[in-house]
C-alpha cells in the first residue's frame, strides 16, 4: 500500500523536480515550430495531391464503361 505524503512535502517534491527540467531556449523553440509547421504543409500537400489523383484514377476506371 502506498505511504501517505504530507500536500507540503509533496509540493516541495515537485518543485524540485521541476527545476531538473531543461527548458529549450527560444531559438529552439522557434526552429522547432517553423519544422513542424514544414512538415504540416507539405504532408497536407502530398495528401492533397494523392487525393486528387486516387480520384481522378477511380473516376477514370468507373467512367470507362460507358
Amino acid at each position: 500500500m502506498a505511504s501517505k505524503t504530507n500536500p507540503f512535502t509533496f509540493l516541495q517534491q515537485v518543485r524540485a523536480e521541476a527545476g531538473k527540467v531543461t527548458w529549450p531556449s527560444r531559438r529552439e523553440t522557434v526552429i522547432s515550430t517553423v519544422m513542424v509547421l514544414f512538415m504540416v504543409l507539405f504532408a497536407s500537400l502530398f495528401f492533397f495531391a494523392a487525393d486528387q489523383l486516387i480520384g481522378w484514377l477511380i473516376s477514370f476506371v468507373l467512367n470507362i464503361g460507358n
